[in-house]
This record gives structure tokens, sequence and C-alpha cells, in this order.
């Protein structure tokens, strides 16, 4: 093994089952504890650090080379990044990039967030398709623990479906963006990314961010002419607020889109349930077939949770539009005559790939046809 891969083991990742995993420490001095999961996107480990989905869980990077090309403003999807914490295989800490104005380390370091590095990342990830996602902790000063009271101290870290993960990324207030005279869509923040708000935007719409947990009275005050409920953190059973404003959107025939979480949600809201995959779907490398044309894109994914396929209704014009090639699970539902659409996956990418950009022109079709019919 070159020299360069053999840093000095002073953290250690430690799993509920036993594994350890020991490394370098890198970023801040703390220790994490939470849900330890992969993603297998190849760039973009900024947006990964800055996606609220990730709130409470210890993410682990599968390409081999992190922060090569440094970190900057523009790249962030949120106010802040929500990572517990970083697993990275080699750490670069001079990166080459006219954008760059800083390194992951720092980066992470001012976040209050840690990260270990040297760590065997394809060993840790074939050992969690195989366990599943599992809780961890990173101990940055770990060269005299055991790996017996790391992976006790693992037993009780706690998960994210376990807490009010969506309490903790939503915004706080009403925030209003675009000037054009398109639509005016109102976008519940479960967890939103601001990716998500530039593709509306850049399409013309005026778009309203409302927080999650914004009384369904105060969203039609605003008269949006469509409404948007974004991906987030943690177990969509646990969200009873997001799901009585989704149900009552349905009552209204209001045109609604629902990305990864709000897809779960509008899932509960027409009587389906939703249960935790052994290990999420997490990369820019998913491949999702439309079952109504065949075509099939790669999408950027980032969820625990899906829809369970046997407790959608089979009646009253609710279908699958889209599934995962992967393992056959429910990507997107659609109905038949209503402006109603969702996708399980993260169309607005960052990181990933744009294949899916296609359907915010879609919502905004949908939301355009409704307007014209009243």
């Amino acid at each position: 093994m070159p020299e360069r891969f053999r840093p000095a083991h002073d953290a250690a990742l430690a799993l509920a089952d036993g594994r350890v995993f020991r490394g370098k420490g890198f970023g801040a001095g703390t220790d994490a504890s939470g849900e330890a999961v992969f993603t297998t996107t190849m760039t973009g480990y900024q947006e990964v650090c800055t996606d609220p989905s990730f709130r409470g869980q210890i993410v682990c990077m599968t390409y081999p080379l992190i922060g090569n090309y440094g970190v900057n403003d523009e790249d962030n999807q949120s106010r802040n990044p929500w990572i517990a914490g970083l697993i990275v295989r080699e750490l670069d800490h001079q990166p080459s990039n006219w954008r760059s104005t800083g390194e992951i380390d720092g980066y992470l370091r001012n976040a209050g967030i840690p990260g270990i590095s040297g760590v065997d990342t394809r060993a840790f990830t074939r050992h969690i398709r195989s366990v599943g996602d599992t809780r961890a902790v990173l101990v940055r000063n770990a060269a005299n623990a055991s790996d017996e009271e790391l992976s006790d101290r693992a037993r009780h870290a706690l998960l994210p479906g376990e807490q009010d993960v969506v309490g903790e990324v939503k915004g706080t207030d009403a925030r209003t963006f675009g000037d054009g005279d398109g639509p005016h869509i109102v976008v519940i923040d479960c967890g939103v990314k601001r990716n998500i708000v530039r593709s509306l935007v850049k399409r013309g719409a005026r778009v309203t961010v409302l927080p999650y947990g914004t009384p369904y009275a105060e969203v039609v005050a605003l008269s949006p002419d469509g409404v948007v409920v974004s991906p987030g953190p943690g177990d969509p059973a646990n969200l009873n607020d997001g799901l009585d404003v989704v149900e009552h959107l349905l009552a209204d025939n209001r045109p609604y889109f629902g990305i990864c979480l709000g897809h779960q949600l509008l899932a509960r809201a027409i009587g389906a349930r939703t249960s935790k995959l052994k290990f999420g779907h997490r990369g820019g490398n998913h491949p999702v077939r439309d079952e109504e044309t065949g075509r099939v894109s790669i999408t950027a994914q980032n969820h625990s949770y899906r829809v369970d396929d046997d407790t959608m209704p089979a009646r009253d014009g609710w279908v699958v539009a889209l599934r995962n090639l992967n393992d056959g699970s429910i990507e997107g539902i659609r109905h038949h005559d209503r402006p109603v659409m969702s996708v399980q996956f993260h169309p607005e990418a960052a990181p990933g790939p744009e294949d899916n950009g296609y359907l915010f022109d879609r919502f905004l079709e949908t939301v355009a046809r409704s307007a014209a019919n009243g």
C-alpha cells in the first residue's frame, strides 16, 4: 500500500455490530454519532454535505479521492452542512480549481463536523450492503479506545428516524424568490435544496418557500398556482403535520409536485404506506424507467425509505409512473386526471445528472393547464 494511504490511526468509525474502521481524523475535533450510510456519487461532496436529507447520518463517499477541487460558496445547497460526519478513502489537502475558496478539511472544521480518512471505503460499503444502514459513532481521539468500547458507544447512537430531523433543517420563515410574471409556486420546506428553487425560478416561476408545519390556511392564503413539497430527512411515517397539508391540497385539486419526502407524503395521503430500505438509495447513478414511455434516465437519489408497492391504491386513478431498475421500487406516482405528480429521486440534481430537469417543465405545464381550466 502506498505511504500516502497510511495515515496515523488516531480516529475510528465504529458500527453497532462490532465492526471498527480506523483512520486519520480531519475536520472538527469533536465526535459524531448517527446512522452510517454510503453514497455512490463521484463528485459533489460539498453538495452532499449541505443536503438536509443527510441530517443525522455519517456519510461515506465511495469515490476514493475527496477534496481535490476544494469548496466554494456557490455549491452549498442550503444554509450550512448537515451531515453528522464524513468518511473518505483519500483526502486531498491541496485542491486545484479556479472556483475554490478553501479545502474540505477546514470547511468541516468550521462547521463543527468531524471526518475520517484512510478508511477502506470499499470494505465499508460492502459491509453496509450486507448488514444495512446502521448505528455508528465517529470518534476523533480513539487511539487508546478498544474496539469493544467503541462499538458499545455505537449501539447507543440515535437514528434520524428516531428524531425530529425535519424540524432541525427546515427554514424558520417565509422567503420569496424570482420576480417574473410566471406562476406563483409555494415550496413547503422540509429540507429544501437551493437548486429546486433555482430550477423553478429559471423557468419563470415566482417562488415562496414556507417552513414545514405551516398551516394549510396560511398556504392557500398566498393563492399559489401550484405547490411543491420538498425532500427532507427522517421517517415519513412521523410527519403528520406535512401529511395534513398534502391531504388538503389533494382535496382542493391544487397542482402538486412531491419530491422525495414530498413523494412519500403523497403516497401516505392516498392510503399507501412507507418502509425503510435495508440500505438507502444514495448517489448520482440510479436508473429509473418511465412506465408510460419506456424511457430510462439516470437519477440523483438520497433517501432511506420507499413507498410499499402492495399498499398503493388499485383504483381511483392513481398509477405508478416510474420504477427503479435496480430493485423495482416505486420512483414516481401520478394521477390519470388530477394535476398531481411525484418523484422519489432529485430532478434538481446537485450533485448528479441533469437528465430529469424536464420534470419541472412538466409540472409547470400542469400548473398552466390547471389555471386555463379554472
